[in-house]
């Protein structure tokens, strides 16, 4: 009588275990992608919200002023934390009146903005705001670095 004995060794094979090491890398690396890339538009997004407050501030307070074209809004606006001064902004638009650019730093971001108007009829101006800012940090931002754009024009009577 023979006796035929097969033994069966069970593990794992170094292909095996090449493939869930891979399986594992790609899913953390895509992981560790998608964590950066929330970080990164979630700056944008607060610095998008700040150069739109900003513009929201100045149109609105530059309208509370009546529209005066002595208007200075580093008189009205300016604090510790809001900090407006005169220096570049983006080019006035096509028909208005510049009346002031300035620089604004809230918070450690830094933008530009261009104050103009516009005589539309008797007794009706346009006021526009527009400000510029980078859409990434790359530290010092000068007037060249900056590549968003947000306009914002309102009426006042008089």
């Amino acid at each position: 009588m023979k006796l035929n004995l097969k033994m069966r060794i069970s593990g794992i094979s170094l292909v095996e275990t090449m493939v869930a090491a891979s399986v594992i890398s790609i899913a953390i690396l895509g992981g560790m992608t998608y964590r950066y890339y929330s970080a990164l538009d979630g700056r944008r997004a607060i610095i998008q919200t700040t150069a739109a407050r900003a513009a929201l501030m100045l149109c609105e307070s530059w309208r509370g002023e009546g529209g005066d074209e002595n208007y200075e809004p580093a008189g009205h606006l300016s604090s510790s934390n809001f900090v407006i001064t005169s220096g570049l902004g983006p080019q006035v638009p096509n028909g208005y009146t510049l009346l002031g650019k300035y620089v604004i730093e809230y918070n450690g971001i830094k933008c530009y903005a261009t104050l103009s108007f516009r005589d539309e009829q008797e007794n009706l101006r346009l006021l526009n705001v527009s400000i510029a800012w980078p859409s990434r940090d790359r530290g010092e931002n000068e007037i060249g670095d900056m590549d968003k754009l947000f306009g914002l024009t309102t009426y006042i009577n008089y």
